[in-house]
């Protein structure tokens, strides 16, 4: 139970939307045009996508959905030949609002999760010994300001303050020279934190109603997670070595640096590119500390990579009440091969998106959708080697009011 417990628990990511566990369909009107919004974002959501743009909001602007993203990921183990699949379920949602009292000044609170998995595979699982399930999600609480120094320059900052619960199992095979070595049990993990961070954003438009750039950074932030190791199903011979305990993980989640621009050739149609940096280089290894038995502590080795994606968005106002939209992402994944595994599977990533959004009075209905290809991708981790490949599907609503 030593080497893999570590990573199963906060980073399993199952067929999340996005490389690594990061999620970005914060908001349906985006997730429509690619998860662009660094530039082209200009209502609540820019909490999330870029703090500078809640300055284009009215007066008030009030936003509320969810992303429901259900997965489907296939591991075929080199030694099997045999493939086994988990689909899981994940429904992050979003909320926001944005208050402007006067041209030049904007103030706002979004609630989001901004990182999150969902990870489940069957209970005959090739590799359950080093995972069989878990289920992770951050909730950011983001109080936002953003100031407009002069006409055409919007700035932003909010301060993050995240709370990240985390439950995870695994099967243990009881060593030798135990009398009972072979047998099987169960760890159980529930743990949380809080940790705390801040973003801060800009957006210039530089041609005015026709082309705006931007750029937005998110800190990372640090989380010592707290909780319970629970043990079940071991014979009674050795069912006292594995006795619940108290555990703790430190893990950073990742710092990231969007660049965006927007620009509107006609007057109906805005087209919109996003390059963002990801820090995953912040998650070398995980170490799982026990309370009670610090011999079961041992290094994960992940090695992950810093990360470029690439997002390229359009939306098109049909009428004045209804526009569509479209989009493409590249993401890349940030594990090397040597280090991938079913505790936390991945691959690189091709979203292709669609939307649409309809307007009635101060109301407002956004739908999109996304579909993502999880491109085939090779592990070479000596324990369990084999091939990853599946497909997520991820069907967004956010419903809005502004005035």
């Amino acid at each position: 139970m030593k080497k893999t417990l570590t990573v199963v628990t906060l980073l399993a990511a199952g067929a999340s939307q996005a490389a690594g566990i990061a999620i970005d369909t914060q908001g349906s009107r985006a997730t429509g045009m690619g998860s662009t919004g660094v530039a082209s974002s200009k209502d609540a959501s820019s909490i999330y996508y870029n703090p500078a743009g809640i300055l284009g909001v009215k007066t008030l602007d009030v936003q509320l959905g969810d992303s429901l993203i259900l997965g489907h990921l296939g591991f075929t183990a080199n030694a099997t030949g045999v493939e086994q699949t988990q689909n899981p379920v994940s429904p992050p949602p979003h909320g926001y609002i944005v208050y402007k009292p006067i041209e030049q000044f904007a103030v706002g609170v979004g609630v989001f999760t901004p990182f999150g998995a969902n990870s489940k595979w069957p209970e005959d699982f090739v590799g359950r010994q080093i995972a069989r399930e878990s289920k992770v999600a951050t909730f950011d609480i983001n109080p936002t300001l953003a100031y407009a120094p002069l006409s055409w320059l919007r700035l932003g900052v909010g301060f993050q303050s995240v709370y990240g619960t985390l439950d995870a199992s695994r099967q243990i095979v009881v060593p030798p020279p135990s009398p009972a070595a072979g047998a099987t049990g169960e760890v159980a993990f529930s743990t949380s934190a809080w940790g705390i961070g801040y973003n801060a954003g800009i957006q210039a438009e530089l041609l005015q109603g026709t082309v705006t750039l931007g750029a937005q950074y998110r800190s990372r932030v640090v989380m010592n997670l707290v909780g319970d190791a629970d043990f079940s199903g071991f014979p009674d011979p050795v069912a006292p070595a594995f006795p619940d305990q108290q555990v703790q993980l430190s893990v950073e989640l990742p710092a990231s640096l969007g660049l965006g621009a927007s620009v509107k050739p006609l007057e109906k149609l805005t087209l919109a590119v996003d390059v963002n940096w990801v820090q995953w280089s912040a998650v070398q290894q995980l170490l799982f500390e026990f309370q009670t038995t610090p011999a079961f502590n041992q290094p994960s080795v992940k090695n992950w990579e810093d990360r470029w994606n690439f997002h390229v968005g359009g939306e098109y106002l049909v009428t004045n009440a209804l526009a569509v939209r479209a989009g493409f992402v590249y993401d890349p994944t940030p594990s090397p091969a040597e280090t991938l595994a079913p505790d936390l599977p991945d691959a690189d990533r091709i979203r292709v998106s669609l939307g649409a959004g309809y307007a009635f009075g101060g109301f407002r209905v956004d739908a999109a959708y996304q579909f993502v290809s999880l491109l085939k991708t090779e592990s070479t981790f000596p324990p369990l080697p084999g091939t990853y490949q599946g497909s997520a599907h991820v069907i967004g609503l956010t419903l809005g009011y502004s005035h």
